[in-house]
C-alpha cells in the first residue's frame, strides 16, 4: 500500500516537472517572433525617444507567453546575420504575449539598445536570427515602391498578407476595424440559444462523468485486495486445508450496543460508595438552668 502511494506521488511530481519544463521552454522560444510592420521613409511620422524621425521595425510576439528577444540578431544583409546583436540584461527586451517591440533603424546604436546600426532606406531585406547567429527566425523582402510616412505591414496580426497600411501603428495592432466578438458570431449561428444550452449541459455532464471515473479508479487503486480462499484441495498430497474463518463485519446495531454497555458501566461505577462506617461521639453541653421549664412561674394557690 505504501509503495503504491509512493509511486503515485512520484508520478505526480514527474508530471508537474514535465509540464513546468515545457512551459519554461516555450516561454523562452524566440522562434515565436515575427516582423509585423515597417516604415522605410519617415519624414513626419512617429519620432523616437530623441525626437528624431527615423525608420522603424515592429516585431510581434505571436505566442501566448512572455518571450525575451535579447541575444538575437537583426540584419539587413543575409551574408552578415550577426550585424546587430540585441543586448541582454534589459527588462524592456521581454515581450508580453501577443505584444510588440519597436526598433529604430537610424544607424545610431549609441542611442540605446533599440537603435540599430543600419537604415532601411537602401535595404532590400531584413532578417531576424536566433541567438546562435545561424537559425533564421523570420525574413522580410522590402518592396522598393515604399511611400514616405506610409508603413508597410501585415493587414492583420494573424495574416501572412502584407500591404501598405492606412495608418501607421507601431506597438499596436495593425487592424483597428471593429470585428464581431465570439459571442456575437455565436448569436448569429444560434439565435434561439438552444445550441448554447446543449453545449453547456454536455460540458457539465462530461465533467461529472470524468470525475466519477477518476474517483472510482482512485478508490480501486487504494483498496486492498480481497484474501484468496485457502481451502483448496492439494492435488499432489491429496489433502485439503480447512479455509480460514473470515472475520465477520460488525453491524452498526452491535457497535451501538457495545458502546452503550461501556457507557453504562463507566457511569455506574460512581454509584458504589465507601462501605466503611465511621461513628464519632458528638458531645452537647446542656445546663438545667437553661431549660425553659425553670423560667415558668407557678400558678398561685387558691385559698
Amino acid at each position: 500500500m505504501q509503495k503504491r502511494i509512493k509511486y503515485l506521488f512520484s508520478g505526480i511530481l514527474i508530471l508537474l516537472a514535465v509540464i513546468t519544463g515545457s512551459q519554461t521552454v516555450s516561454a523562452q522560444n524566440a522562434t515565436d517572433f515575427r516582423f509585423n510592420e515597417i516604415l522605410v521613409f519617415n519624414d513626419s511620422n512617429y519620432v523616437d525617444d530623441f525626437g528624431k524621425h527615423s525608420s522603424w521595425i515592429e516585431i510581434i510576439n505571436s505566442s501566448y507567453s512572455n518571450v525575451d528577444i535579447a541575444g538575437c540578431y537583426l540584419t539587413d544583409d543575409l551574408s552578415n546575420p550577426t550585424k546587430y546583436w540585441i543586448p541582454v540584461g534589459d527588462p524592456a527586451t521581454s515581450v508580453s504575449p501577443r505584444g510588440y517591440i519597436v526598433f529604430w533603424a537610424d544607424n545610431r546604436p549609441t542611442r540605446g539598445i533599440f537603435h540599430l546600426n543600419f537604415e532601411l532606406k537602401n535595404a532590400k531585406t531584413i532578417a531576424l536570427f536566433d541567438a546562435n547567429g545561424r537559425t533564421l527566425i523570420d525574413k522580410l523582402d522590402i518592396p522598393q515602391d515604399q511611400v514616405p510616412n506610409v508603413s508597410y505591414g501585415r493587414i492583420d496580426d494573424n495574416s501572412t498578407t502584407w500591404d501598405k497600411l492606412k495608418f501607421s501603428t507601431p506597438g499596436a495592432n495593425n487592424d483597428h476595424s471593429r470585428k464581431a466578438s465570439a459571442g456575437e458570431k455565436f448569436v448569429t449561428m444560434d439565435p434561439s440559444g438552444l445550441g448554447m444550452a446543449v453545449i453547456a449541459m454536455g460540458v457539465v455532464f462530461m465533467a461529472l462523468a470524468i470525475l466519477y471515473f477518476i474517483f472510482r479508479s482512485t478508490g480501486k487503486f487504494f483498496s486492498k485486495k480481497a484474501p484468496k480462499p485457502t481451502g483448496v484441495e492439494s492435488k499432489t498430497s491429496g489433502t485439503s486445508t480447512a479455509p480460514k474463518k473470515e472475520q465477520e463485519e460488525i453491524s452498526g446495531e452491535l457497535n451501538a450496543a457495545i458502546a452503550m454497555t461501556l457507557y453504562m458501566y463507566q457511569s455506574e461505577m460512581h454509584d458504589y460508595e465507601n462501605t466503611v462506617l465511621t461513628i464519632q461521639k458528638v458531645s452537647r453541653n446542656y445546663s438545667p438552668w437553661s431549660s425553659k421549664i425553670y423560667t415558668l412561674r407557678k400558678s398561685p394557690r387558691n385559698n
